[in-house]
């Protein structure tokens, strides 16, 4: 007798279904999983067996050899334990519309049903798929009712799953909540940070357009205390944005149970000591790295100076493709990585003020950040020592609220001029994008001409302030692009004009 049950894997976000045939004989008593298994697969024999037994089930004497079709396909881990424990027992019982449900489930040695990651994408993919049920275990209920058009049904152990399937699952389902709720508040506001108006502004528009910002200045100048407050101007979460967030989560083992559905933008401080698999993801068994658990969220990188070199060389792609891909042998993973990238450095050991750069120093530091990295910041911020008089002033800083209403309105301009491309910000723009959309008044074109020639800038850099210009221009409500607007964006590539300069 074959019994079929339906099941799915993942490989990286992308989720693969997996039918599992499960056939018992009269002969020499074996037990044997096939279909490419992985190691934690295979090594779920004893313990399904054992897992049976002590739920009180009667676990067949006789050849029990299970098959996981596509068997092309690699499998890996332990949430096929639970669906092969149930086709071993639909030999007696009565499972009702195995057709039209899915089961995923570890399973302890007493018979426990044990959570399983990757919940989030694996409901979406059944739902898709047309199931009309899921079977999981109880902590993954809550991760999985986010998804609608499918019933959950949780199960606490093997005993509860027969329960359940025999029943047909009435009385068991899961009863949904609802997970978007306003953003989690928090105490840091702008306002806290004394002075650094010039560094405010540019942090503005870079969150405006969703720019990269690289901020430079001396120790204790307020770089990480601004940078931790960049969250509190970002846009709200969309709904979309939440779940995509939520699923790189999930796959990473990170999502908590109680308040499944990340609804607060990600911001991520990796340490300098970092390595490239940490940054990027991948690993013996593939989980997201930083880039991908900062999608739709900031990325900060302080003592950027101190990462090593081939960490931040691999930053270069998801920069530029808002995705990161991960090759292995058992296939190429993709994972999502569209963030905003902030950094912070101290430009110098021994001096204090930007105009005071170590030519030795600089020059190394160059080096090591490579052009191509320093192309794909657009804004480069100078954060220098402030006043006595700024760090004791009386008069209220603006607030984040404030802020935070200008970004909304500018990235409505974009999202409605963009939409036709499927992009949203202008940091998005293609060079003919900024060609269509970046239309300079005579005195803005005369300017930008001039800084040009003079300081020898590439047309990446070209692009660049176009397009931050273009964002100075948006979070005014104008239509052109002014000299003025240019004559800011020129302040933000400050390590440009010095690196043409430098011998």
């Amino acid at each position: 007798m074959v019994s079929k049950l339906f099941s799915l894997s993942f490989l990286g976000l992308h989720v693969i279904p997996i039918e599992i045939e499960v056939d018992i004989q009269t002969k020499v008593a074996e037990f044997e999983i096939v279909g490419m298994a992985g190691i934690a697969v295979k090594e779920s024999v004893k313990r399904i067996e054992t897992a049976i037994q002590n739920s009180g089930f009667h676990f067949p004497g006789k050849r029990i050899i299970v098959n996981l079709a596509p068997a092309g396909v690699k499998k890996a881990g332990a949430l096929f334990d639970l669906p092969i424990a149930l086709g071993i027992l639909n030999e007696s019982a009565d499972f009702q519309n195995l057709n039209e449900v899915a089961i995923v489930g570890e399973l302890s040695l007493d018979g426990q049903a044990r959570p399983i990651i990757g919940a989030l994408p694996i409901a979406r993919k059944a739902q898709k798929m047309g199931f009309k049920k899921i079977v999981c275990p109880e902590k993954n209920a809550s991760e999985m009712g986010i998804v609608e058009g499918i019933d959950i049904l949780p199960v606490s152990s093997l005993k509860h799953a027969v329960e359940v399937l025999i029943g047909g699952g009435v009385g068991s389902l899961y009863e949904r909540e609802t997970f978007l709720t306003p953003e989690v508040k928090t105490q840091m506001d702008m306002a806290d940070v004394k002075g650094q108006n010039a560094a405010k502004r540019a942090l503005e528009i870079s969150v405006a357009g969703n720019h990269n910002a690289l901020m430079i200045g001396p120790p204790g100048t307020g770089k990480t205390m601004l940078a931790k407050r960049i969250i509190t101007i970002l846009p709200p979460m969309t709904k979309e944005e939440s779940l995509e967030t939520t699923m790189i989560y999930s796959v990473a083992g990170m999502v908590d149970s109680k308040s499944p559905l990340i609804v607060s933008r990600p911001f991520r401080t990796p340490h300098h000591t970092a390595s490239d698999v940490s940054i990027i993801g991948g690993g013996k068994f593939i989980r997201p790295g930083e880039v991908s658990l900062a999608h739709n969220g900031v990325l900060f990188m302080d003592e950027f100076q101190q990462f090593k070199s081939n960490v931040l060389q691999v930053l270069r792609q998801p920069l530029e493709d808002d995705k990161i891909t991960i090759s292995r042998a058992e296939g190429t993973v993709e994972f999502p990585a569209n963030f905003m990238l902030v950094a912070a450095l101290n430009p110098s050991r021994r001096s204090v003020d930007i105009d005071r750069w170590d030519v030795q120093e600089m020059k190394a530091l160059m080096n090591k950040l490579s052009s191509p990295l320093l192309d794909r910041i657009d804004v480069q911020i100078q954060v220098p020592r402030i006043r006595y008089e700024e760090f004791q002033t009386k008069i209220p800083q603006e607030s984040s609220a404030s802020i935070r209403g200008r970004v909304i309105r500018a990235r409505q301009i974009q999202m409605e001029r963009l939409e036709p491309y499927q992009l949203y910000t202008n940091s998005q723009m293609s060079h003919r994008l900024i060609e269509k959309f970046c239309v300079l008044s005579k005195g803005g074109e005369s300017l930008l001409r001039l800084a040009m020639e003079k300081f020898a800038l590439s047309l990446r850099v070209y692009d660049k302030i176009l397009k931050i210009g273009r964002t100075i221009a948006d979070l005014e409500g104008r239509e052109n692009i002014e000299d003025y607007h240019i004559s800011e964006a020129l302040q933000y590539r400050v390590l440009d004009r010095i690196a043409n300069f430098m011998p």
